[in-house]
């Protein structure tokens, strides 16, 4: 069993072995093989194709199994390196220490938004954003979306509010489940119910390709997902007696039968299912 840290308590060495990992991934090309694959299960819930990843109630089990993959990917190149999180309801403001030149650099410059810090910075000549997520090749970031239609990160209250549902998702089971855990996290917003919330709007909050199905292009969406995952594992301690819904693929005809994945179901690309991925206590810990 290995051990996921808060960013802000990882040591400088930490740091730099945990980014050193994850550039030589980059050079190897598997990185972009990640980023890849979430663009390809970054699924609408208006389209008729199979949706494990996103609006649905496989959201955090898929996430948990692409962030063990991307994990285990790290270790192959160093075997003491495992994904920190960010807990963004503490770590708040663009002076954060993951966003320090020592980590993962900081906001994008005014204009286009081209980070120029940190070691995924383009000047520095290492990483090369992926052709068709955005006009140049360079990581960019906009925190907080300052001038237009600003964003702000969520805080803990808003986590709490989402912990205390003892539902874990409810029907349609999609981006307009106005009830249940899951949606409370995942933060689509519905009109008349709530805006963007908590996961969705950080992705927001930073922008660049955080904000679309891209976002692993930016190194923060690891430690983002991480927290999101330890939120899971809290809701779950909060609620010993609630299962992952539904238990079942729902049985009509329609978009939900082909979207939906039961407990039971295997998820693509890796044919494992929900109930495989709800304890992960004989692999990691979080402190």
């Amino acid at each position: 069993m290995y051990t996921r840290k808060n960013q802000r308590d990882l040591t400088h060495t930490e740091k730099r072995r945990f980014v050193d990992a994850v550039l030589r991934l980059k050079r190897s090309g598997r990185y972009d093989d990640f980023v890849a694959m979430h663009r390809e299960y970054y699924v609408m819930d208006t389209e008729y194709r199979s949706r494990p990843a996103h609006m649905t109630p496989s959201f955090f089990p898929w996430h948990r199994r692409y962030l063990l993959e991307f994990e285990r990917a790290l270790q192959g190149v160093d075997p003491g390196v495992s994904v920190p999180y960010w807990d963004w309801t503490r770590d708040n403001t663009p002076s954060s220490s993951l966003w320090a030149e020592d980590f993962l650099g900081g906001n994008g410059r005014a204009g286009d938004r081209m980070v120029t810090t940190g070691p995924f910075a383009y000047p520095a000549g290492v990483w090369r954003v992926g052709a068709g997520v955005t006009d140049e090749h360079y990581l960019t970031r906009n925190f907080g979306r300052p001038g237009r239609d600003p964003v702000s990160l969520p805080t803990a209250a808003d986590v709490a509010r989402a912990i205390e549902d003892p539902v874990y998702d409810a029907e349609p089971w999609n981006s307009v489940s106005t009830e249940g855990f899951r949606n409370r996290i995942e933060g689509w917003g519905i009109r008349g119910v709530r805006a963007v919330a908590n996961h969705n709007r950080v992705h927001q909050w930073v922008g660049g390709p955080m904000a679309g199905a891209a976002s692993p292009e930016d190194p923060v969406f690891w430690l983002h997902h991480s927290f999101i995952d330890l939120l899971w594992d809290r809701w779950q301690k909060a609620h010993p007696r609630s299962a992952y819904l539904p238990g079942r693929r729902p049985a009509s005809p329609g978009r939900a039968r082909v979207h939906v994945f039961g407990l039971d179901d295997p998820m693509p690309p890796w044919n494992v299912t929900p109930s495989q991925l709800l304890d992960h206590s004989k692999l990691y810990r979080y402190v």
